[in-house]
């Protein structure tokens, strides 16, 4: 993933606004909208992927605030000022801003979309960029294939490093512990905590910044890593593989309430993070990649491997289920601060 905050899903929240700069008279028109994203280079990507060229086509400036909150989309929502017409929003986020009323009904057909992955087509949100958790090491590390032997300590030793992100770590701790991908849902929370008591002694560092991993491994501090894929990709020194990896997908919405204009704005920038030469653009700033299934020929093919949803990197990981998550984050939250304290 991209940055890091300290929600059940590890990921970012993201805020922003949107300023109406009209002109005078009765056909006032929408000159500049705030979009809500996550920062740093991922923020970067949809400034030089998505936002440029819809500029280009509208006339419509867009202002990049960061990290976005979903209580500040709250905020906007219940005192119905809506300063923002896209906010972005990980795959917790969404499940939790659906529940709670606070995003709108999607009209695919003003979004006009090019052809996207299904996961990525929601009623209330567009998947826009795939990330991965994966397993990483250093390169001068005895490489590790599968989870199972990333918590074999005896034949690949050396310290670990895992995310304090239960979202992350759990599905991790059951394929380490053999279950196949496929069934991971619904998580046997009890056999999860069972597999990390067999490896707890071996984790140096419980990070919570992306950052984190591939510093570590850098600095020798640790040996092998759980990171985020566009972390480690290409970085010297770093192995790592999508076998088994975790794949995700980061959203955008539209606050409930947006005016006809907002809306109007935001179905635009949604429409430009579904061409596939934009998300190429987007994957020359960061390795993640955007939902079109004609990406792939289109990135650089020296570095196919960097990338999480290329045909053979997709087939070998698995979604989350969020809806899941959703439903169970307050036990699953109240057994990780146990299972904390027991270190």
């Amino acid at each position: 993933m991209k940055t890091s905050s300290k929600t059940l899903l590890g990921g970012v929240l993201l805020a922003g606004s949107l300023v109406l700069a009209a002109a005078p008279g009765a056909n006032a028109q929408l000159k500049e909208v705030r979009m809500m994203e996550a920062g740093g280079a991922s923020g970067d990507s949809i400034e030089a992927g998505y936002l440029k060229p819809f500029t280009e086509k509208t006339g419509i400036k867009v202002v990049r605030e960061s990290p976005w909150s979903l209580g500040k989309l709250r905020g906007m929502v219940e005192t119905g000022v809506i300063t923002n017409a896209i906010v972005e929003l990980d795959s917790l986020a969404m499940e939790q801003a659906k529940a709670l009323n606070l995003i709108e009904t999607l009209d695919w057909k003003a979004i006009n979309p090019e052809p996207i992955f299904d996961e990525a087509r929601q009623e209330k949100a567009i998947g826009y960029q795939y990330y991965s958790t994966l397993m990483a090491w250093r390169a001068d590390a005895k490489p590790v294939k599968t989870w199972q032997e990333f918590w074999d300590v005896k034949n690949f030793p050396g310290k670990r490093a895992l995310p304090n992100y239960p979202t992350y770590t759990l599905p991790i701790a059951l394929l380490a512990d053999g279950v196949k991908p496929e069934n991971l849902y619904p998580l046997d929370i009890k056999r999860a905590f069972a597999s990390l008591d067999k490896i707890k002694a071996h984790v140096s560092v419980w990070w919570e910044a992306g950052a984190q991993p591939p510093q570590l491994l850098k600095d020798n501090e640790v040996q092998y890593a759980v990171a985020w894929s566009g972390r480690v990709a290409g970085q010297k020194g770093i192995s790592y593989t999508f076998e088994n990896g975790l794949l995700d997908l980061a959203f955008f919405a539209i606050p409930r309430g947006a005016s006809a204009e907002q809306k109007q704005a935001a179905y635009g920038i949604m429409h430009e993070m579904t061409v596939a030469k934009n998300q190429a653009v987007a994957a020359q700033v960061i390795s993640y990649t955007g939902n079109s299934p004609a990406l792939e020929p289109l990135l650089p093919q020296d570095r196919l491997n960097e990338f999480p949803t290329t045909s053979a990197n997709k087939a070998v990981q698995s979604l989350p289920e969020p809806k899941w998550w959703f439903e169970n984050a307050e036990l699953v939250e109240e057994r990780w601060q146990e299972f904390k304290l027991g270190l």
